[in-house]
């Protein structure tokens, strides 16, 4: 029986980092600049896209872009900072669903969530919504079929305060949307369209079956594609595999036997962890271990970064306190309302609470914590780079 092959802290790190587009093309595979050309400039974002397999979305805009912008900004520079924000358009290749939370996903892994749009037509957070209220979901039907896309700021009824008190009719749309029954045309200034998927969804995509099984494997290989080495929980985490756990666990065997995927231990000075990677991409670690990546600039990420929502990962392979504080009163954060960590090299060395002002065009430190007094330069370049993408001025 061959021995499981075992990789350090440091390979796995740089691993994750060259998979997510954060080291030197030379080992992402990926563009470090925006190519100039709207269509140029768009074809590298979507490559970015495409490595993850999502670009999760989250509304909040306190440090002057919402997360799927930041996470761009940070692969490319001199990305133009309006550009993330049109990436969902019918001429695009992405649909809106529920991937790693509600993301923009490559339209070819749209057979593959079939499993997950039969599961919702019984909303997970609000129940048979759909059939409770009928009436609305009819009428909102009709609307759409007969006037075309509805926006959801367009739908009647009184809108209530935060995601928990939408209006009745917006909820039902969204329930519509999460079965498959409608879908996302486009987002203006991030306010969704809804149309009939038949409408938005291409029939090759729309009509492909995939049975549940491949599309696990499929699912799996996507996300160890963008992370490079993972445990079999974050590989689950990654699209929210609820409650599969034996499913999940055959789909890796088959990918083992097929030489697809490798079993790898990560080990640590915390002790080893079990996990699995493409064996390419350990051959890609093997060669990362003689890298020195450069430390003293750096280069601010989302805290929705594909590369920091697991925060038992983060803290094992960057020795990181990863902390998302929007949630907890003022008194009781460590750090910040919205902190966007700082990269520099293959660690993470600072972090900032940023808040932006547009019509000032400005943007304030509001705290700033570093995790050794040696990564200052590091820090400054990092926060000046991203001012300078979005046209703002650090005060």
């Amino acid at each position: 029986m061959s021995k499981t092959p075992k990789i350090d802290v440091p390979m796995a790190r740089r691993l994750a980092l060259a998979r997510a587009g954060l080291l030197k093309p030379e080992w992402t595979g990926l563009p470090k600049r925006a190519p100039r050309g709207r269509r140029a400039a768009l074809d590298a974002a979507l490559a970015v896209v495409r490595r993850f397999g999502y670009l999760q979305l989250d509304t909040v805009a306190i440090a002057g872009a919402r997360s799927h912008a930041i996470v761009l900004l940070s692969r490319l520079e001199g990305l133009d900072p309006a550009l993330p924000e049109t990436l969902l358009n019918p001429d695009n290749p992405l649909f809106e669903y529920w991937g790693h939370e509600a993301s923009w996903l490559p339209i070819e892994l749209y057979p593959l969530f079939a499993f997950r749009r039969r599961e919702f037509v019984v909303h997970p957070w609000w129940g048979d919504l759909v059939r409770a209220h009928a009436d609305i979901a009819d009428r909102l039907r009709r609307r759409i079929r007969e006037e075309g896309p509805l926006r959801s700021v367009d739908m009647e009824g009184a809108s209530g305060q935060g995601w928990w008190n939408l209006k009745l009719a917006k909820k039902v749309a969204v329930a519509l949307w999460s079965s498959g029954e409608l879908a996302i045309r486009e987002r203006r200034r991030f306010v969704r369209s809804f149309d009939l998927t038949e409408r938005v969804i291409p029939e090759a995509w729309r009509t492909k079956a995939i049975a549940e099984d491949e599309a696990l494997e499929r699912l799996l290989l996507a996300a160890l594609d963008g992370h490079g080495w993972a445990t079999r929980t974050t590989l689950a985490q990654t699209w929210r595999l609820r409650n599969r756990t034996k499913a999940i666990d055959a789909a890796l065997h088959r990918l083992v036997e097929r030489g697809l995927v490798v079993r790898c231990d990560l080990v640590s000075a915390l002790g080893d962890k079990r996990g699995f990677v493409r064996p390419e991409h350990l051959d890609l670690a093997d060669r990362l271990r003689r890298v020195r990546p450069r430390t003293d600039r750096g280069v601010l990420l989302s805290p929705f970064d594909p590369v920091l929502w697991d925060r038992p990962r983060v803290a094992a392979l960057f020795g990181f306190e990863q902390l998302l504080e929007i949630f907890k009163p003022e008194a009781q954060r460590k750090y910040g309302y919205y902190c966007l960590p700082v990269l520099a090299g293959d660690r993470l060395v600072a972090r900032f609470d940023l808040a932006a002002d547009r019509r000032q065009q400005t943007l304030r430190v509001v705290a700033e914590h570093h995790e050794t007094p040696t990564n200052e330069e590091a820090a400054r370049t990092a926060l000046e780079r991203y001012a300078g993408a979005l046209q703002l001025e650090i005060v």
